[in-house]
């Protein structure tokens, strides 16, 4: 298992941005496809976007369809160290938004949440309107 250590969840406003970030320890990072999950309140989580491990250039990625052009995924493999920066965000982005781990066979690319077995804590993101 993979520990996730989420930060950089926050108020703002609609139309603004934020960044947040997962930290990784423990096994190796390059063995697992990172996700961003989010649930806002009564609603059952979702996956928000994904990004596969790859050495030396930008990882494949996946969004879901709300998110195309508005989100980030990017992940820093010298600091074990996944972002999702987050623009045009709307107060139905308000949700809690966890960071999760999926060890795939050389690190690829899933957006199956059951393959995603380690998580993070979570951080609170409010979008006011």
């Amino acid at each position: 298992q993979v520990q996730l250590v989420e930060s950089g969840g926050g108020l703002v406003q609609a139309g603004g941005s934020l960044r947040l970030s997962c930290a990784a320890s423990g096994r190796t990072f390059s063995m697992y496809c990172m996700g961003w999950f989010r649930q806002a309140p009564g609603k059952e989580r979702e996956l928000v976007a994904a990004i596969s491990w790859s050495a030396g250039r930008a990882g494949s990625t996946y969004y879901a369809d709300s998110e195309k052009g508005r989100f980030t995924i990017s992940r820093d493999n010298a600091k074990n160290t996944v972002y999702l920066q987050m623009s045009s965000l709307r107060p139905e982005d308000t949700a809690v938004y966890y960071c999760a781990a999926a060890q795939t066979r050389y690190g690829s690319l899933t957006v199956r949440t059951s393959d995603f077995g380690s998580w993070g804590q979570g951080t609170q993101v409010t979008v006011s309107s």
